[in-house]
């Protein structure tokens, strides 16, 4: 029997019961990355929120299909690529590389499928001529548009009227157009572009599209969740739910709309425009993944998450703490579904990490049993993954000081203490901290560790 799981629909923006179409078969598809640069912290939202999902689903699930797309064809890396004087063809691999060691790095699963949508041009010209077909497309020019104003519901997800989005967003302006808010299916490319035939040219799928022929491939017409960034509600997802339900004759494309709130530094959406972007990759070497990971999901998928050090020094010393009580689990406990509760409404993270929170006082005062139960909740949403010996040979690996260096310190430290000089003590007690040292006196003798 599976738990009540509730979701925020944004098509209907209610906090929803979760009732699949299929409870045989629950399908999800998430928007994944455009390869055209390394991606930052900003991406990784969605990949460890939507991890999350999956692993609630496969609780409580007997088959999960989960879906994220590879985006390797499109205009921003036809451009990257010219740029960086680079082939696409390697740029959209080094990118998917690192995409795929980023996702290593913060513990996600692997979805079920991650289609490119340069595997499957064919379907998204098939879903073309249907769409013509049935009178809601058109082609002028060797270009091909959807017609919006023949799709009714245009506007639904964005809860917007057309003439209202139309005013608020960056409207693709050509002349091939009928009207100013028709989107582009198919487009030709110049000798130097990705290219391939059609019945209307050499050309190339418009961005929207690949989603919708991809989903359908691994889906079918209609599945229970889609999900992405906050800034692909409109247009992308707009787009997609009218191409789709157009093409394929439903009354639905996906029943659950999520989408995870920005990532912002001092308040600013992290962009590249804004000159703010952290990598992903840039952490590898410094941080443990599951810092990282404990920070995307210390605020609420639907709220704005400031990143900044004292989020990153808070979630290293909270994973530095948890590490006390860490004990290796073979066979994992079943974590129940009354401390997995947060995560079943509407997979409220911070209140999961206060569960955890609790566990980890319970295991600190109790036993082996707590232990492997406060091990086994942390693994779940998947932190201490690796064992302690693990965690303290990344921490001294990447520590700013070495252990002789440490030993040495607290030698002169001592030196300073028999002298009477506590100044020059307590300037080299906070020299070590500064640098993640923390010292203890006890019974005549000073220990150290990392904090």
């Amino acid at each position: 029997m599976s738990k009540d799981i509730f979701l925020t629909n944004n098509l209907t923006n209610k906090k929803e019961k979760f009732v699949p179409l299929d409870k045989s078969n629950i399908r999800m598809y998430v928007c994944g990355p455009t390869v055209y640069d390394d991606p930052h912290i900003g991406n990784a939202r969605p990949i460890v929120v939507f991890d999350i999902l999956f692993k609630i689903f496969k609780k409580n699930y007997s088959k999960v299909t989960y879906v994220r797309n590879i985006t390797d064809v499109d205009d921003k890396i036809i451009k990257s690529s010219k740029e960086n004087n680079i082939s696409i063809s390697e740029l959209t691999s080094k990118v998917n590389k690192s995409f795929s060691e980023d996702c290593n790095y913060l513990n996600c699963e692997e979805p079920t499928y991650q289609p490119k949508a340069t595997e499957n041009i064919d379907l998204m010209i098939e879903m073309i001529s249907e769409l013509i077909k049935k009178g809601f497309a058109y082609e002028n020019n060797r270009h091909v548009y959807f017609e919006v104003k023949k799709f009714k519901d245009y506007g639904r997800l964005s809860n917007k009227k057309l003439e209202e989005l139309i005013a608020g967003s960056r409207v693709e302006v050509s002349e091939n157009k009928k009207n100013s808010e028709d989107f582009v299916l198919w487009k030709p490319s110049e000798d130097d572009e990705p290219l391939w035939e059609s019945p209307w040219g050499k050309g190339r799928p418009g961005w929207h599209l690949e989603c919708s022929a991809m989903s359908k491939k691994f889906l079918g017409d209609e599945f229970d969740v889609h999900g992405g960034g906050i800034d692909l509600l409109f247009p992308h997802h707009e787009n997609e739910i009218a191409q789709s339900r157009c093409a394929n004759d439903t009354k639905i494309f996906a029943k659950y709309w999520m989408h995870n709130a920005f990532i912002t530094m001092s308040n600013e959406k992290m962009a590249k425009s804004q000159g703010n972007i952290l990598k992903i990759k840039d952490f590898r070497n410094k941080i443990s993944g599951q810092v990282l990971r404990l920070a995307l999901l210390s605020s609420h998928y639907k709220q704005p998450l400031d990143w900044n050090d004292k989020l990153l020094d808070d979630c290293q010393n909270t994973i530095n703490k948890w590490y006390n009580s860490y004990l290796d689990i073979e066979n994992k406990s079943k974590v129940s579904d009354e401390i997995l509760q947060p995560l079943y409404d509407d997979l409220n993270t911070p209140g999961y990490i206060a569960n955890l929170h609790q566990l980890y006082d319970k295991a600190q005062k109790g036993n082996d049993e707590d232990k492997s139960l406060f091990v086994s909740a942390c693994q779940f949403v998947g932190l201490l993954n690796e064992s302690k010996e693990n965690w303290l040979k990344f921490k001294i690996s990447k520590a700013l000081i070495s252990e002789k260096e440490i030993l040495q310190k607290i030698q002169e430290r001592n030196k300073a203490r028999e002298n009477k000089n506590y100044e020059e003590a307590d300037k080299i007690r906070k020299e070590l901290l500064d640098k993640g040292v923390l010292i203890e006196d006890k019974d005549g003798k000073t220990t150290w560790k990392f904090k």
